[in-house]
């Protein structure tokens, strides 16, 4: 035939070094970004005792650590913008030039204002990245090895909120900003050589490159298939243009969109990003067994393990399987330091013989919540929607989480003063469970599936097998 009419339908098995290796590369941003997340658990409290060069109220503390968030929530809106108009390349590429920036104002910051400034900036390249990154990943990734490289994300974040701990217990503040201007510019200096998503390519017109992309990223020269698909699916959401509204009216981007909410919100009201930013401080609980900055190393270093562990054994286990663990110890283990802290704190029971508990507790807490909510929420946010409104979507994905984890540091500050610290750990119980029933009623299985059978089961429909006809570059 003049004119191809089916595709070879066996592929032939080619590297995935590439996928590998831009997975790494993209993600350097990331671990910048969450060691400004970090950042508030050993130096904050540096800060208010008077260790620095200036001193800050608690109040000022509380909002230095929430600052990231404020300007995350204006990335993320500008990202969402021109994501489809400049690439996902080119916005995770220029994401290293304000975090430099930002490390550099608060390495040479002389009062909490300058200081202020540098961590919003932060927080502005941190919407830019966790609006770019997942798409990006979502799209070169082969659904074998999808849940792999978006699992990548949240284990950086883990990574990065490790390693400023650890600087933080030996180093100066000034030269732990100075080493962090380290990552951003391994980021521009390696991802610069990566190949853009071949779902942006396509969406403009640039099939060629598409192609070149899918081929790097394959490792094989035959990817007319794959092309093909591709190019129908983006044809298909073209004509079907997505806009906000889209979000909520559209059935399968609504129940993509329910999803993700809920996964995202109950990874947060678990409590993990209070416990992040007041890390140092939760342990000081625990501080006649084994001092804070210890505690605080030895947390990360255990989800940091978990959550690699995660990221292989999420694409054999499934999604679902390890959300319901997850939460469930998660809820658990929320409760047993809750019951600690409040027989503690606002009872007669003598419990010196247990201070281990809030180190026991949190360590198994970090076990269950890595082995799941950890790394799937952001996984599932990077593969459920179509390319129609996945900008928009990501974007709203990232103010809600700023805008939640706002609230919930805020309550978590507020709560601990007044009340005690038992009352946020069983509040984030409850929130807990009640997302188990999200969990078990509502999320679907995206494993092994690709971002197309996944949109049709969205819209309740089956994915069937269809024969296109290739000519040349073009697709119909």
């Amino acid at each position: 035939m003049g004119v191809l009419a089916s595709v070879n339908t066996k592929k032939s098995s080619g590297s995935r070094i590439y996928q590998y290796i831009a997975a790494i590369t993209a993600n350097l941003g990331i671990i910048c970004s969450e060691m400004h997340y970090g950042w508030p658990s050993p130096f904050v409290p540096t800060l208010q005792s008077g260790q620095y060069h200036f001193q800050i109220s608690s109040e000022e503390g509380s909002w230095l650590v929430v600052a990231p968030l404020v300007g995350a929530i204006f990335g993320a809106f500008v990202t969402a913008l021109i994501v489809d108009r400049f690439g996902r390349k080119r916005l995770i590429i220029f994401s290293s030039l304000p975090f430099v920036t930002s490390w550099l104002l608060i390495g040479f910051a002389d009062s909490s204002t300058l200081m202020f400034v540098g961590r919003v900036l932060a927080g502005a390249a941190d919407g830019l990245s966790f609006t770019a990154v997942p798409m990006y990943l979502g799209e070169i990734a082969d659904p074998k090895i999808r849940g792999l490289l978006a699992s990548l994300c949240p284990v950086c974040i883990v990574f990065g909120i490790l390693l400023i701990n650890i600087f933080g217990a030996y180093l100066a503040l000034d030269t732990v900003a100075y080493i962090g201007t380290i990552f951003p510019i391994l980021l521009l200096v390696t991802f610069s050589w990566m190949p853009e998503s071949p779902y942006y390519l396509l969406m403009h017109d640039r099939t060629a490159e598409a192609r070149k992309s899918l081929q790097t990223f394959r490792g094989v020269e035959e990817v007319t298939e794959e092309l093909t698909r591709i190019s129908g699916a983006i044809q298909e959401q073209a004509d079907n243009r997505g806009s906000v509204f889209d979000l909520v009216t559209v059935k399968g981007n609504r129940k993509g969109l329910f999803t993700t909410l809920g996964l995202r919100g109950i990874q947060q009201l678990s409590g993990t990003t209070a416990i992040i930013f007041y890390c140092k401080t939760i342990f000081k609980e625990a501080e006649g067994f084994i001092s804070s900055s210890l505690a605080t190393i030895i947390y990360f270093s255990v989800q940091l393990f978990l959550s690699a562990l995660t990221s292989f054994v999420v694409d054999i286990s499934g999604r679902r399987p390890l959300l319901i663990v997850s939460t469930t110890g998660t809820a658990l283990t929320l409760l047993l330091n809750g019951v600690f802290l409040y027989l503690k704190n606002c009872t007669e029971v003598d419990t010196s013989s247990f201070d281990f508990v809030p180190l026991v507790a949190l360590l198994c807490f970090v076990v269950v919540f890595s082995v799941g909510l950890q790394t799937i929420p952001l996984l599932v946010m990077g593969e459920i929607y179509p390319t129609s409104v996945k900008a928009i979507a990501l974007c709203f994905m990232d103010i809600f989480y700023s805008v939640i984890v706002i609230l919930i540091s805020k309550f978590f500050h507020w709560s601990n003063d007044t009340y005690g610290m038992h009352v946020p750990f069983f509040t984030f119980s409850c929130c807990c469970l009640l997302g188990l029933v999200f969990i078990v009623f509502y999320v679907p299985e995206t494993k092994g599936k690709t971002l197309e059978d996944i949109q049709a089961e969205l819209r309740g429909q089956k994915q069937k097998a269809a024969v296109r006809y290739v000519e040349g570059e073009k697709f119909y």
